[in-house]
């Protein structure tokens, strides 16, 4: 089963991100836009893993106080073009959490430094710095366990529990 923790965006989110994609396309840029049921904020990236119950134990040990999330500015990497928040300390103590309980149980994830990011577009090309980022914020108070299936050749993010 191929794993994940995020943060699961709240529908305004989503929505304002939406409008944000539209005017992206609009302004002719292409690439492999990311479905609005697709977004999210992902805190540790875990791959294929044969114990989902281990990374649930762990899981339930994270402890974190809630917290505003704020969309912020566009950016890029590489081709990949993402939102990032703003006020990031909740969201960064939050990811800290994550990693320590899944460090503790000794479950492997994606250790790349966290750079809290919403993904737009992959694969992009053209210009989008004349869009500008959507607005938005959220009280975040739980975070997500989810999987990913493939339908059709493309991603399907679903939740397997949350904390």
């Amino acid at each position: 089963m191929r794993l994940f923790v995020a943060i699961q965006l709240s529908d305004e989110i989503k929505k304002n991100i939406t409008g944000t994609l539209h005017d992206l396309k609009q302004k002719g840029v292409k690439g492999n836009y990311v479905p609005m049921q697709n977004l999210h904020l992902t805190l540790a990236f875990i791959g294929e893993t044969k114990d989902p119950g281990a990374v649930k134990d762990a899981l339930k040990k994270v402890s974190f106080k809630p917290f505003k999330l704020s969309l912020s500015e566009l950016g890029t990497f590489g081709s990949l073009i993402w939102v990032g928040m703003k006020g990031n300390q909740g969201l960064s103590a939050a990811a800290k959490s994550v990693r320590e309980a899944l460090d503790a149980a000794g479950i492997e994830y994606d250790r790349k430094e966290f750079t809290p990011h919403i993904t737009l577009i992959r694969k992009a090309s053209g210009s989008w710095k004349q869009v500008t980022a959507p607005k938005g914020q959220m009280m975040v108070k739980k975070i997500s366990l989810m999987k990913t299936t493939f339908k059709d050749g493309r991603p399907v993010y679903s939740e397997v529990d949350s904390f």
